[in-house]
């Protein structure tokens, strides 16, 4: 078993119709899902992707919209990345943030690929990272129905950045229970503290790397909008997905088992830090009950949610997308 990259990431949001806005209108993403939360079917559950909703460029979102600001700390995923297919695509975001007032850093190397910070309206700390030089999981399509030119679009997932009190444990778990191997390392931005920490999976790649910086400067993490709730690795199958149920079992961490989520199959525990992860499966995708060319246009509900249609929809505020 090997996992395959980064699946998804999920967060959380405070207002879904400025997220769908930014993430959408400004970031030039594709809603390919617009759906509900399974565990709690009175908030929103929205999905980005590229073009056909490929595993690898999804970042979601759950709304609550009473959620307080996150409080920035230890023990959580400090920072998403998300590709762009060359260096000359980063000098286009730079010129478009500034145009836009989209809160954003400069262009840095800092693993030996280009990259650009900012953040959405909430706060969320996001990395532009370019492809030019990148060799391992391929990036995805991206999308053309906006206003940004295709080889400047958004391609899919790059590396998430964790933040612990102790890497040593985390490292641990990613490496000898979940098959990560060590890459590399980089200085970290603050003075005192230990290098970054570079692991991958699979083929390797900005599309399956995990840096883990140990911080001893900083509070607890506390959730809220803007905030990573969790992080999704890929799995091939679900033959393979029992197979890691199992895995993780008799490596006595404590799990959800395994859970039918209808566009893939999950399986959730947490690392010794507190941090969740889910393993998915790459399929069988977001067009299992939507035609690829309408994906994300009307509220998509699994078949064991369907007949709770009116009540669940009674509970959301309409949210209109194009």
């Amino acid at each position: 078993m090997e996992l395959k990259g980064i699946h998804h990431v999920s967060l959380l949001t405070a207002n879904a119709e400025k997220n769908l806005a930014f993430y959408t209108d400004i970031l030039g993403m594709r809603l390919v899902k617009k759906t509900v939360n399974q565990d709690d079917t009175s908030m929103y559950h929205l999905f980005y992707a590229d073009a056909e909703g490929n595993p690898g460029t999804e970042i979601t979102f759950f709304e609550i919209p009473m959620a307080v600001g996150q409080q920035y700390g230890i023990n959580s995923v400090s920072a998403t990345s998300l590709r762009v297919a060359s260096d000359e695509a980063l000098l286009f975001w730079k010129q478009r943030f500034e145009t836009l007032k989209v809160p954003h850093g400069e262009i840095t190397d800092r693993t030996g690929r280009n990259s650009l910070s900012f953040t959405d309206f909430e706060g969320t700390k996001l990395i532009l990272v370019s492809d030019e030089h990148n060799s391992g999981v391929a990036g995805g399509t991206a999308w053309t129905h906006s206003d940004i030119p295709s080889q400047y679009g958004i391609i899919g997932l790059g590396p998430i950045k964790l933040t612990v009190r102790k890497a040593s444990s985390t490292i641990n778990v990613l490496t000898s229970v979940m098959g990560f191997r060590p890459k590399s390392s980089y200085p970290s931005w603050f003075d005192g503290q230990p290098d970054i920490i570079i692991l991958e999976t699979g083929e390797g790649g900005t599309g399956a790397e995990v840096h883990i910086e140990e911080r001893n400067d900083l509070p607890m993490s506390r959730p809220g909008r803007g905030a990573v709730h969790h992080v999704a690795f890929r799995v091939d199958n679900e033959e393979e997905m029992h197979q890691w149920v199992n895995h993780i079992e008799q490596h006595n961490l404590p799990s959800s088992g395994f859970v039918d989520r209808f566009y893939f199959r999950s399986l959730y525990f947490r690392e010794p830090n507190g941090i969740l992860y889910e393993l998915a499966t790459d399929g069988p995708g977001f067009d299992t009950d939507e035609d690829m060319e309408h994906l994300g246009e009307t509220l998509a509900l699994p078949p064991f949610l369907e007949p709770q249609r009116e009540e669940i929809e009674a509970k959301l505020k309409p949210l209109h997308t194009k």
